[in-house]
């Protein structure tokens, strides 16, 4: 099982599209476990993780996360499919991220 964090400014609306990527993982038989939090929360919430994914309203956020946490894959969520809510489109990104 895959471990995926999304950071996101306030975690409200990243945590609705934890559902959506749940239900599309669950659709592909793609076990993961995805939490939502506040980008504040990275230091507690990251390690241990397969990959973070940053909600495009901290994207300036991705270098500063990339060096804090150099062995995970770290990536920006495309801005139409975290505005859409569109779960399969975010569990390709972390398929083709994480090679599975």
């Amino acid at each position: 099982m895959r471990k995926v964090v999304l950071l996101c400014a306030a975690g409200m609306s990243t945590s609705m599209l934890v559902k959506n990527i749940s239900v599309a993982a669950k659709e592909e038989d793609y076990e993961i476990e995805v939490t939502a939090h506040t980008i504040s929360d990275a230091k507690s919430v990251v390690p241990g993780s397969d990959i973070v994914l940053l909600g495009p309203q901290v994207r300036f956020n991705l270098n500063g996360v990339k060096d804090k946490f150099p062995d995970i894959p770290v990536k920006v969520m495309d801005m139409e499919a975290y505005g859409k809510m569109d779960g399969k489109k975010i569990v390709a990104l972390i398929r083709k991220t994480l090679n599975d």
